[in-house]
């Protein structure tokens, strides 16, 4: 069941999405060669817990016996791992990697989610060209995201803008609705068809987050049972935000 929220409920989504897009903000000052994804993590559940907020990511049940909560404020996915990575102070960020967090604020009982892929230092042509393309495809997405349209519209742009430039999407992740759950009705995947899935409706909460790999589509779970990687050792990026479905166009909530 879809949740078509309030005006008051839009509101408090409002604001809990401002302090995930303002803890990307203090994590993108600090990324540079020589730091941790621990440090990265510290930043991010410093900055919520200023603002008010907690890190819902923190605690998250794996729903996998033998499989820990998820011990972390972020998700620090770095190069080939394309999304779940656990922040270590083992993992030293250097020249040339790439680091997708995603993070989720979560304040008077809403939560709002969004992942940025940052560039460390002097990154090659490639791998900057599957970051680009990993965020345009998220802006070729909501391209659709209007009243009346189709759930798969947004689906089939995605995927469609991704396969065009050379690059594979993730088939076994999606996106999903979003608001007093981490995760809601409806399941968003990279790919689809144009006029299928559930028609788009003013008050709707939608994370929309392309997954990106550069090679092929195919991937791994790490022994943590969280980390996903790619098969073929080739980069992923991963881009997302939480946006607003209203009479008119979408309102992105995660961008300051």
């Amino acid at each position: 069941m879809i949740d078509i929220k309030s005006k008051r409920e839009i509101e408090l989504m409002e604001e809990v999405c401002r302090i995930a897009a303002l803890t990307q903000k203090a994590i993108e000052e600090a990324i540079k060669p020589g730091i941790t994804t621990l440090e990265l993590d510290e930043i991010a559940e410093k900055t919520m817990r200023k603002h008010g907020a907690i890190p819902a990511e923190k605690g998250y049940p794996s729903g996998i016996k033998g499989v820990p909560d998820f011990p972390a404020s972020i998700c620090s996915s770095v190069n080939d791992v394309v999304i779940h990575g656990i922040p270590s102070r083992k993992e030293v960020l250097k020249d040339g990697d790439i680091i997708s967090v995603d993070l989720v604020a979560y304040k008077n009982g809403f939560h709002g989610d969004c992942c940025r892929t940052y560039m460390v230092g002097n990154v090659d042509k490639e791998t900057k060209r599957l970051v680009e393309v990993t965020k345009q495809a998220f802006f070729e997405g909501i391209k659709y995201a209007k009243k009346g349209n189709r759930l798969g519209d947004i689906c089939h742009s995605i995927g469609e803008f991704v396969h065009q430039n050379g690059f594979s999407v993730v088939r076994e992740f999606q996106g999903h609705g979003i608001g007093r759950q981490m995760h809601e009705d409806p399941g968003i995947p990279n790919y689809g068809k144009a006029g299928k899935g559930v028609r788009l409706e003013p008050g709707m909460t939608l994370a929309i987050e392309p997954m990106v790999i550069a090679g092929k589509p195919d991937i791994l779970e790490l022994d943590d049972g969280w980390g996903i990687i790619t098969e073929d050792g080739t980069n992923a990026a991963h881009y997302e935000n939480t946006i607003l479905i209203t009479e008119k166009e979408p309102k992105i909530l995660t961008l300051l």
